[in-house]
């Protein structure tokens, strides 16, 4: 309810605030079905379908403490160990006493050598993942290699690593890294519709099924029979035989004594024979070593005239930018001029923001300046929105573009700073995260705010900085 009022069980409308607590009760209720279907999931190792019901838990009743510590523990399972605190933390403050999330932190922050690492993984990861970008996809495949040594549940390292190897073609190695995956998320969307990519280009059906070996073990009968023979119901033991040697293995032996001949005068002649290959050797390598020689002199030159040249072209190229910089600039500022006079405020902001003040002239500097400041309110506002709506999205990338320039702007709006910290932290960018909750404390000590800043500073392992 809104009030937080007591209310008997039988009531349905909260006298104190007209809230409907049929309503209420129904959405607690599916909350609670969620996740008993939740935890079911995660107990055979259904840890998308987990995450899918415990969200779901929490869209219904967002203090479900049970149900948010168990998102956690999945979370931390498919090693996503900052989304995992998140969610503890969050538990934390809902519900501060007799809280399982507690030991869960604690333990967590206990052992800093493992939360360090798990801090460089992700890193690694974000360094991996823009390797692929950069088409360094062998650099990208050792990193996931190393981070999946140090952080063997993390899912998504496993479907960037089979993705790397499904695109150079080896299917092979790409159906052992998913398999992998699977043992940790057996119903992950996202790894069997790699191994469905993987089935349909190597024609074999991958299974995820734990193979049993066995042996077939002979019976006693049959190893009795390997001994005895019964004969009209006595029993016979049947004697080892004698045969003489027939023509064919004479011929056999004589061959075989004549390989034997072969072979000893192989090893007589052999030691001459080699001495005079690696004497040849010897004058080939000295005769291709003085050509090689002369090869790399002229590689050599040649390299000097192509640094020369790409020394050059960099130097062209980057006055070229700089005067496309220019360019763009003007292009934004008269944009934003007619966007003002129109009255498209919105427009106006978009055009403003992307003038590079430095690149301008002195007259132009001046319209830049006049409009800056009779906008500067509203682009703020314009700004500070459109990233928490990114944030919203999940839009992290776009949200810090538009809340750091809303930041340039007003540097001390708490809910610009606020959601620009964990833009940060949620994109894995930690020390940026770290930087921007120091400067909440820095600006707002002694508050609240202040004290929430400081306990995501400790979950990111970093260390609060206090003024001497």
């Amino acid at each position: 309810m809104n009030c937080k009022s007591v209310v008997d069980v039988g009531m349905e409308i909260c006298p104190n605030c007209g809230f409907n607590l049929r309503v209420q009760r129904k959405c607690f209720s599916l909350s609670n079905m969620y996740y008993n279907l939740g935890l079911d999931k995660a107990e055979i190792r259904d840890l998308s379908g987990a995450i899918d019901m415990l969200r779901r838990s929490l869209k219904f009743n967002k203090y479900n403490i049970h149900a948010r510590n168990l998102l956690g523990l999945v979370y931390f399972e498919t090693g996503e160990a900052v989304a995992a605190l998140s969610e503890w933390i969050i538990s934390k403050n809902i519900m501060p006493e007799n809280n399982v999330a507690t030991e869960y932190i604690a333990t967590l922050q206990a052992e800093q050598a493992k939360l360090d690492m798990i801090n460089q993984t992700i890193k690694k990861y974000n360094s991996a993942l823009k390797c692929c970008r950069e088409n360094n996809e062998d650099v990208a495949a050792i990193q996931l290699r190393k981070i999946l040594n140090q952080n063997p549940k993390l899912i998504k390292g496993y479907h960037l690593l089979a993705l790397i190897y499904i695109h150079k073609g080896e299917y092979e190695k790409a159906r052992k890294i998913l398999k992998k995956a699977a043992k940790i998320d057996k119903t992950n969307s996202t790894t069997l519709r790699f191994l469905k990519e993987v089935d349909f280009q190597t024609g074999t059906q991958t299974s995820l099924e734990p193979r049993r070996f066995g042996r077939r073990e002979r019976t006693e009968e049959q190893r009795e029979d390997e001994r005895e023979r019964v004969v009209s119901g006595d029993t016979v033991i049947i004697p080892p035989t004698f045969r003489e040697t027939s023509t064919a293995a004479t011929m056999l032996n004589i061959g075989i004594g004549l390989v034997l001949g072969a072979l000893v005068v192989w090893f007589l002649i052999g030691p001459a024979n080699t001495q005079r290959i690696n004497r040849q050797a010897d004058e080939k390598v000295v005769e291709y070593s003085g050509k090689m020689a002369s090869q790399e002199a002229q590689l050599n030159q040649l390299q000097s005239q192509v640094d020369s040249l790409n020394e050059t072209t960099a130097s062209a190229q980057q006055q070229i930018q700089t005067a496309q910089d220019t360019a763009a600039s003007y292009e934004n500022l008269l944009k934003a001029v007619e966007a003002q006079q129109q009255g498209n405020t919105s427009n106006a902001t978009n055009a403003l923001t992307e003038v590079n003040p430095e690149v301008l002239s002195v007259d132009a500097k001046a319209v830049y300046d006049t409009i800056y400041k009779s906008m500067q309110s509203s682009m703020f506002q314009e700004l500070s929105q459109s990233g928490v709506n990114a944030f919203d999205d999940a839009n992290y990338t776009e949200a810090i573009d538009k809340l750091s320039k809303a930041k340039n702007i007003n540097d001390s709006d708490y809910t610009v700073l606020n959601y620009l910290a964990h833009a940060y932290r949620l994109s894995g960018d930690t020390d940026n995260a770290i930087s921007v909750f120091q400067e909440i404390i820095d600006k707002f000590p002694g508050t609240q705010k202040a004290t929430k800043a400081e306990q995501q500073i400790e979950v990111l392992g970093g260390t609060v900085k206090t003024e001497e």
